[in-house]
């Protein structure tokens, strides 16, 4: 079998002995007789699956007491929602870097006022505005982490006299991050941590119980949290490749190796790029690029739809940007080894030698 160099942006990559393992006991889960699939979710070995997900994630995340851990169906996008129907009862602040914030305000619009508390749109979204500018009466400011279609960061969080709930689905646990400074974090899991259709959500205890309860049941994450993530049927298959992919990351070295591999992998792009004389054009600020997602621009569209159509005939799949801007993306989530990170950086230097 021969697999391509995946980098896509999300559905992503998993590691290769993570899927070995899940076909080797894809039809016998933990000598059940039955796949994870078939089982119970009520069943003690789900349960039990459970429970042992919950711990990993507090054991990598290194959460401390008073932090409450729910998955949720429906990913990023229902967050959007979710967020806003609980927390939102006045205002709130939205940091504009990009599209993924937009979709995050517009959702909230449904449930009260929401406004943005900054905006990179002046530069077209290339860097991560440091101030806020946050109204009296503000229930929460919401921050998407990192930035997966123009390719930005945060490297420095907010310091606001307000809650704060980040949007971490392109960057979870692909470095150290005090999470326990947030009163709230959520991730779709499709990125570095397991299949899509799910989303994973840390709620600080003392934040929770200011969520509103005027709102129908199922979009309560009280109910989340008092039927441990089982108030109807759950996302059973996610939740047991999340649970594989934290077991992987932990037997890697933890969220710190993680975070070395993910900078030595970006940092093979970025020097490609920097060094590349304008033939490659990164789109982000330096100071404020993501090592998730590598975004660049060649010289004319053709070329690099020229570039695209290379890669994929090389192996490379998934390098285009994306469809709202275009150009070039490779996405360097978790599961992308750092061997595939070296070939990419090579072809892309034998495209600049060939072209240049």
């Amino acid at each position: 079998m021969k697999r391509v160099w995946n980098f896509n942006a999300g559905p992503s990559p998993m590691p290769l002995p993570v899927l070995e393992e899940i076909r080797e006991e894809w039809t016998d889960f933990r000598g059940t007789g039955m796949s994870i699939i078939e089982m119970s979710h009520r069943s003690a070995e789900f349960q039990a699956l459970l429970a042992e997900t919950k711990a990993l994630l507090t054991e990598l995340l290194e959460l401390k007491d008073g932090q409450e851990i729910v998955f949720i169906q429906g990913g990023g996008t229902m967050q959007f929602l979710m967020e806003a129907c609980n927390f939102l009862h006045t205002c709130a602040a939205y940091a504009d870097t990009g599209v993924w914030a937009h979709k995050a305000r517009d959702a909230a619009k449904f449930f009260g006022e929401a406004y943005d508390a900054n905006t990179a749109k002046d530069k077209n979204y290339t860097y991560i505005p440091d101030t806020y500018d946050i109204r009296p009466g503000t229930d929460y400011l919401h921050i998407t982490t990192n930035n997966t279609i123009y390719g930005t960061e945060y490297w420095k969080f907010p310091e606001v006299d307000v809650p704060v709930i980040c949007d971490m689905s392109s960057d979870i646990l692909s470095r150290r991050v005090d999470c326990n400074q947030f009163a709230m974090i959520w991730a779709g899991i499709q990125k570095n941590l397991g299949a899509a259709g799910m989303a994973l959500a840390v709620i600080r205890k003392e934040f929770l119980e200011t969520a509103r309860t005027d709102v129908p049941e199922f979009l309560q994450y009280r109910t989340f949290v008092a039927k441990d993530s089982a108030y109807n049927t759950p996302a059973v298959f996610c939740i047991y490749t999340l649970n594989k992919m934290l077991h992987w990351i932990k037997n890697m070295g933890g969220t710190a190796a993680m975070e070395i591999r993910n900078k030595k992998k970006a940092d093979l792009l970025y020097h490609v790029i920097d060094g590349s004389g304008g033939f490659y054009r990164g789109h982000a600020e330096p100071a404020h690029r993501s090592r998730m997602n590598v975004t660049f621009n060649l010289a004319a569209p053709e070329q690099e739809k020229d570039f695209i159509t290379r890669a994929k005939e090389n192996g490379f799949v998934g390098v285009g940007g994306h469809r709202l801007v275009g150009g070039c993306r490779v996405s360097l989530y978790n599961a992308v080894t750092p061997e595939a990170a070296e070939a990419i950086a090579d072809f892309m230097k034998e495209y600049m030698r060939a072209n240049g």
